[in-house]
């Protein structure tokens, strides 16, 4: 099989969450067991950072993986899911995972595969653990793919376990309230492992040190060490300014993710690496400036308030929770602009009218589908926005969704796409 072939095979024969949703999910770690101990556990043979949470985990983990690399690691960082190429999942100090690696992986275990019928997700964890092990990295930053107690990636016995924060998504698998969302993320807390939660939720706190209690290990909130003392955004960088509440130190940075919701993000990647420094991981202040201010450049991040183009402006985001949506319009508003487009497509297990309840009337929008199953079409989307007053046509196709709203705006205009990250993944 070339790359292509191979591609397509692991599309078509294996379950995708990616794609078909629920179908995909499975509620035990049966055959991710399985195949780790065909491949004779490879997450044994390098460190790990284990990352969950609902928002941020992938900013956290490209943040924490940057400043790695920057420290002259050698850094394995598994996260998901892609958007342009399935490599972006798989990277070695910014690096994607060989087109040959993959093919190789897939031709020569074939036969496993088709005998454990995984689905994509474990299969792409096993993939990854493989190729870490087979390339010698030092460490590897491993995120969450969904929920946590019973997530592929939750075989690892990592140096620290990392949840950014919990707020209502997967609901349908993780539990409709916090408290059940967050003991399902807080199933990667392990005995004697570290636990920094970025976000101080009160909601869910007593739960998470409770947790920490029964399994004997520490667990610090983020906002109890850093406190923002300053931010400052320019065209492609953030200028920040943390104070630590243990001695008053302060860290001044930039950082070239923007958006005022990464402020948060980064606070925990600090507090991240903080940890690791007490673990054994040498990590100068040079290096974690470094790292934090190059976080795409080493890392290859997208679709995080990514800018596509000026005059009209045109950024794109993958938030797409209710609480995603949120940080995105408060950003939007703190953003010059004479008119607001929005490219906007959703999937059809979300809380669709709960986010289009959060939607500016004022805007125009260019409803549009994803080219993916799970893609909600584009006139229901339409005709259910219209409840909500928000007003606009529908296109099939994304590309022609956003070439309209391109024709139609000004140079002083801003046009939003995003709503699903599959919408965000066919215009990156």
């Amino acid at each position: 099989m070339n790359y292509q072939e191979t591609l397509d095979y692991m599309f078509t024969q294996l379950p995708m969450y990616q794609r078909t949703g629920k179908a995909a999910y499975k509620a035990n770690l049966d055959t991710t067991l399985a195949l780790d101990n065909y491949f004779n556990h490879p997450h044994t043979k390098f460190k790990t950072v284990h990352v969950a949470g609902t928002n941020g985990k992938g900013s956290v983990s490209h943040s924490v993986a940057s400043v790695l690399q920057e420290s002259g690691l050698k850094v394995g960082l598994y996260t998901s899911p892609h958007l342009r190429d399935f490599r972006e999942r798989i990277k070695i100090n910014g690096e994607l995972i060989t087109e040959d690696a993959v093919i190789d992986f897939i031709e020569n275990n074939k036969e496993k595969f088709e005998e454990l019928h995984p689905s994509f997700f474990e299969m792409t964890v096993a993939m990854a653990f493989d190729y870490f092990e087979k390339e010698k990295v030092d460490i590897a930053v491993i995120e969450v793919g969904l929920g946590g107690r019973l997530d592929s990636t939750n075989i690892i016995a990592p140096l620290l376990s990392v949840i950014t924060n919990i707020s209502k998504d997967h609901t349908a698998f993780l539990g409709t309230e916090l408290v059940d969302i967050a003991r399902e993320k807080a199933g990667i807390i392990k005995k004697d492992i570290p636990v920094i939660v970025g976000k101080k939720q009160p909601e869910i706190a007593d739960l998470f040190c409770a947790i920490a209690d029964e399994r004997d290990t520490e667990l610090y909130f983020a906002e109890d060490i850093y406190t923002l003392v300053s931010a400052n955004s320019q065209k492609e960088i953030q200028k920040l300014n943390y104070m630590s509440g243990l001695n008053d130190n302060q860290i001044e940075l930039s950082c070239d993710l923007l958006g005022q919701y990464q402020q948060d993000n980064i606070r925990t990647a600090i507090c991240t690496c903080d940890e690791l420094v007490k673990l054994g991981i040498e990590i100068r202040q040079s290096d974690l400036k470094k790292g934090l201010e190059n976080i795409v450049k080493n890392t290859g991040l997208l679709g995080r308030w990514q800018i596509l183009q000026n005059n009209p402006k045109v950024i794109c985001d993958t938030g797409h929770n209710v609480a995603g949506i949120r940080e995105i319009l408060e950003q939007i508003e703190r953003t010059e602009y004479r008119k607001l487009s929005f490219v906007f497509g959703m999937v059809d297990d979300k809380n669709i009218e709960e986010v289009l309840s959060l939607m500016p009337k004022e805007a125009t929008y260019y409803f549009t589908k994803a080219s993916i199953p799970r893609a909600l079409d584009e006139n229901v989307l339409k005709e259910q926005a219209k409840k909500f007053g928000l007003v606009g046509n529908a296109y099939a196709l994304v590309s022609e969704a956003l070439e309209n709203a391109i024709a139609n705006s000004s140079d002083e205009d801003l046009i939003f796409v995003g709503g699903s990250t599959f919408v965000v993944a066919e215009v990156v």
